[in-house]
């Protein structure tokens, strides 16, 4: 029979092996962000997101929309969405449109983990009918490209629902890996 003693260093025993059991896990799933993020990974979602706001086009002037001219170039709002223990952060600027497709440079700023930071080029295609689509009132899926500066690539998908011919929301999935996705909500205008 054990004693109260016994008991007692039992116990403490069980807390100090969970305790390193827990730290050790800590550090396992740091260490894999920490792999996913430095370049075991994909296109970043800021990077995929903004390639996707960028695939968006307008009606042409005989559809009853704005002039073509108007929407060559859209822009769609910084967003963020969250890690474990952290923040990505996805800005681009102005996305323009040439030969069908819409091109904008991207920085995705990973806090706290800056050394994650990455930047690069976002390329998203976007059809006539899917236009029409959208001017229409109507949500449309796209995807595209987001090219790092290391010439890494990721794919972005994403899904435009206008409120109006001219703006609307965006919902923005950059894959990291085969099993990992950053999901991002964000705005787009046409300018």
């Amino acid at each position: 029979m054990r004693s109260d003693r016994d008991r007692g260093n039992a116990k403490e025993f069980a807390a100090d092996e969970t305790e390193s059991t827990v730290r050790g896990m800590v550090r396992r799933m740091l260490f894999a962000m920490a792999l996913l993020l430095l370049g075991a990974r994909p296109p970043s979602a800021a990077a995929e997101s903004a390639a996707v706001s960028a695939g968006l086009q307008a009606p042409s002037a005989a559809e009853g929309g704005r002039a073509p001219r108007d929407w060559r170039q859209v822009d769609v709002a910084t967003t963020k969405t969250s890690i474990y223990i952290g923040t990505v952060t996805m800005e681009m600027p102005t996305f323009t449109r040439g030969a069908g497709t819409y091109t904008a440079p991207y920085a995705a700023k990973v806090f706290p983990y800056f050394f994650y930071n990455e930047s690069g080029t976002l390329t998203v295609d976007v059809t006539d009918p899917q236009l029409q689509d959208l001017a229409a009132g109507k949500p449309i899926d796209f995807s595209g490209t987001a090219v790092r500066k290391d010439g890494a690539l990721r794919r972005v998908t994403a899904k435009a629902t206008p409120a109006d011919a001219s703006h609307g929301k965006l919902d923005v999935h950059v894959f990291v890996s085969k099993r990992i996705q950053l999901i991002f909500h964000t705005t787009y205008r046409f300018r």
